[in-house]
């Protein structure tokens, strides 16, 4: 059976999730999602300029790509949920990635307006995946809400600095029963493994692509180290041991002495 990801009404193969910000050129971009063969792409709202071909985003993404609006700027559930209509207004689909932030320094989620806004955006038939610090209280009532999979932190927005998180991630993957997707934080494609590794359902990358001095070539690591990643996961069970186990015997071969 084919192993793919399945959120709504989507069955998904590629496991990488790609941001569009960053990028020195939006050029790149269509690029990059052809190397990696994504299917996923986030887009903020403020990069959706339909007065300039150049300028706007969505026409350097493949038709083949889900297209999922994140509600990037909005400071409570209220802002967020008019960023969601705007960019269903725009044609833009209706998956929408939440996020609401009140934290300047940090740029830290705020999960309580950002279950506010799933509730609103799941009765209104949004798909919902909401950005979120990693809870499991908090996880639960998302999915209580009605959300399609979360988006637990792997360490603040555009650090490079890995899955931090990775006790708390791995308790989500563990309790909860809609996938949980790294959003933020990862920043080598060793670190993406690791949260396929966990049992996630995908990762969402962004600034280690973009600004990588080769994007494309790095979207392609990425995408590899997913699908090794997951590949582990399936075939999981390796038994960790204290001591050494010899792969082949310690006797019998040129000194055996009788």
């Amino acid at each position: 059976m084919e192993d793919t990801l399945r959120i709504a009404d989507k069955s998904i193969k590629n496991r990488l999730f790609i941001g569009t910000g960053k990028f020195p050129d939006k050029s790149l971009v269509r690029n990059v999602l052809e190397e990696s063969q994504a299917e996923v792409v986030t887009v903020a709202l403020r990069r959706v300029d339909a007065d300039s071909i150049d300028e706007n985003i969505l026409g350097h993404i493949p038709e083949s790509c889900i297209i999922m609006i994140n509600t990037s700027g909005a400071r409570d559930a209220d802002e967020a949920i008019r960023i969601a209509r705007l960019g269903k207004a725009m044609e833009c689909g209706n998956w929408i990635k939440i996020e609401v932030i009140s934290d300047n320094k940090y740029l830290l989620p705020d999960n309580t307006e950002a279950l506010k806004a799933t509730e609103a955006l799941v009765k209104e038939g949004f798909t919902v995946l909401p950005y979120m610090s990693p809870d499991l209280s908090m996880a639960k009532r998302f999915v209580e809400a009605g959300a399609a999979a979360v988006m637990p932190l792997g360490s603040p927005i555009g650090s490079n600095r890995g899955l931090k998180t990775e006790e708390l991630v791995r308790i989500m993957v563990n309790e909860i029963d809609i996938p949980v997707i790294v959003d933020a934080g990862i920043g080598w494609p060793s670190e993406a493994a690791a949260c396929m590794e966990l049992g996630c359902g995908a990762v969402l990358v962004n600034t280690a692509i973009a600004t990588a001095d080769d994007p494309v070539a790095a979207a392609r690591a990425f995408s590899l180290a997913v699908i090794a990643g997951r590949t582990a996961y399936l075939n999981s069970g390796m038994a960790v041991n204290e001591d050494a186990k010899p792969s082949s015997p310690l006797t019998g071969f040129l000194r055996d002495d009788k």
